[in-house]
């Protein structure tokens, strides 16, 4: 009698757990909730060369945009050899201008009148030559100067060919190896002087990106090498909350859907948020939760970004985030500026 009393017991209630199931159907999850903190990047700036800072035109906190002028350092030593090397290819290019002009018409007639002058000598040398040779026999000169005639002569020849070589290359023009070579001694100096113009042009530290000067950490005066920072700089954005997804909501949430940030800072407001990046190792929720229960869980790290142009967002500063689920499918990044 008991066991049958038992199983419709059993059965009343398998029935009234279906019809409260059927008559209470779960709640729709209209978005994904998570809970971080902000997190901003930074940038340490420095100068690409080593000198004394000139001038810091920034303070702590102070706004800055990209491209703005930020610090200069001490430019004699640099402006004097960006001078040198400017002079260099000046030299460099008149030297190869001259190689390819070739010989000017004033050389050509210089080069004509010296051989037409070593021509002459030759002649005269050669007359003397014949009459000595021709006086020797009989004695009427000695052996001595028909010897010396000789000699002129031979001086003469050589002398005319050398002129005649002279005017030969007057006429063709420089060789074209001196040619290339000049050529090349040009680039070298014009690749001098780029480098110069770049030292001298980074002798200025502009700012990379919109953003606050967090720490001014040198000053007017010190020398700086490019590994040694002059400020930090905060970019305004885009920052990201950095908060955990649990594994249970990981299949709901892709990088690109759309988001909403809460701060306590502001309340009611609502900044505009996409889900830029999500870990693809899980982890143990982080060790300053201390419940046990919920500590055993993993969770997925995950950046959701958010436009800051006002810098309102702070780093540090705790954020709820909520990722709506419907209508809300991932787009592309660049379908993503900051308005």
């Amino acid at each position: 009698m008991v066991l049958p009393v038992i199983g419709l017991l059993v059965l009343l209630a398998g029935g009234g757990a279906v019809y409260w199931r059927l008559s209470h159907p779960p709640a729709v999850v209209a978005a994904v909730a998570v809970y971080g903190t902000i997190d901003i990047r930074q940038v340490s700036l420095s100068f690409n060369d080593s000198d004394r800072i000139a001038q810091l035109l920034v303070q702590e906190g102070d706004r800055v945009g990209r491209g703005q002028l930020l610090a200069t350092l001490d430019r004699t030593r640099l402006k004097a050899n960006a001078d040198k090397v400017a002079a260099d290819v000046e030299a460099a290019q008149k030297t190869l201008t001259r190689l390819l002009d070739g010989s000017r018409p004033e050389e050509i007639a210089e080069a004509r009148a010296a051989l037409a002058a070593a021509v002459a000598t030759e002649v005269n040398a050669r007359i003397n030559f014949v009459r000595y040779s021709k006086l020797s026999p009989s004695g009427a000169e000695t052996r001595q100067n028909r010897d010396n005639a000789e000699q002129t002569l031979k001086v003469a020849t050589a002398n005319r060919q050398a002129a005649e070589q002279a005017l030969a290359l007057a006429v063709e023009g420089p060789r074209w190896e001196d040619i290339a070579v000049a050529r090349a001694q040009l680039a070298s100096a014009q690749a001098a002087l780029v480098y110069a113009n770049q030292q001298l042009k980074d002798a200025e530290l502009l700012a990379p990106a919109d953003g606050f000067i967090e720490d001014r950490i040198l000053e007017p005066g010190d020398m700086v090498t490019p590994q040694a920072p002059v400020f930090t700089l905060d970019l305004t954005e885009p920052v990201y909350a950095r908060a955990y997804l649990p594994e249970r909501q990981l299949g709901q949430v892709r990088p690109g859907m759309r988001a909403v940030i809460e701060t306590d800072a502001y309340p009611g407001e609502e900044f505009p948020a996409w889900v830029g990046f999500i870990a693809t190792t899980a982890e143990f929720t982080p060790k300053t939760v201390e419940t046990t229960e919920i500590r055993t869980e993993l969770v997925y790290r995950m950046h959701v970004y958010a436009c800051n142009p006002d810098g309102r967002l702070r780093l540090g500063a705790p954020v709820s985030v909520k990722i709506p689920l419907a209508d809300n499918p991932p787009v592309a990044r660049e379908e993503k500026p900051c308005g």
